[in-house]
């Protein structure tokens, strides 16, 4: 009896690391998706987000403070749409390093650093990504940080 509870037991850890597994390469896909499509500058990284996600954005400004500035989900996803033409036309991209990932709950933090081309600066980015009640993969949360840009002195008139 002994002998078959500890197969039992052996042949259910088996699956549920194939299913771990199954759910990294889930979460890996969908960060890869997030960066061809913000490469592309394609609009369709904001349908990566769910309708309800946790957006938090640090503003780092040039006197030391940080300021958490919350974004509403459907707010974010428009800003995105919004901003991808602009984004191309300056050729705004980022590059993303140390790119780790950490099961969480049903899904995976995804930690990276990423470096803007434009700004010339690297800051964390923080995504929480997990199956939605359709088992779809959606980002549930970002965390990420920005640099304040001091607004520019008028020229005089």
């Amino acid at each position: 009896m002994k002998y078959c509870a500890f197969v039992w037991l052996l042949g259910l850890s088996a699956l549920f690391g194939i299913a771990r597994a199954d759910a990294l390469s889930e979460a890996s896909a969908l960060f890869e998706r997030y960066v061809a499509l913000e490469h592309a500058f394609d609009p369709a990284v904001a349908d990566l987000y769910a309708d309800d996600a946790l957006i938090v954005n640090t503003r780092l400004y040039p006197n030391g403070e940080s300021v958490d500035l919350k974004v509403p989900a459907t707010e974010y996803k428009m800003l995105i749409r919004q901003a991808m033409p602009v984004a191309k036309a300056t050729n705004d991209t980022s590059e993303y390093s140390d790119v780790t990932y950490v099961e969480e709950g049903r899904g995976f933090r995804v930690h990276a650093r990423r470096h803007s081309n434009v700004e010339q600066h690297t800051s964390p980015l923080t995504l929480l990504v997990e199956p939605d009640a359709q088992g779809r993969w959606v980002i549930r949360e970002e965390l990420s940080e920005s640099l304040a840009v001091p607004p520019r002195p008028q020229a005089a008139q």
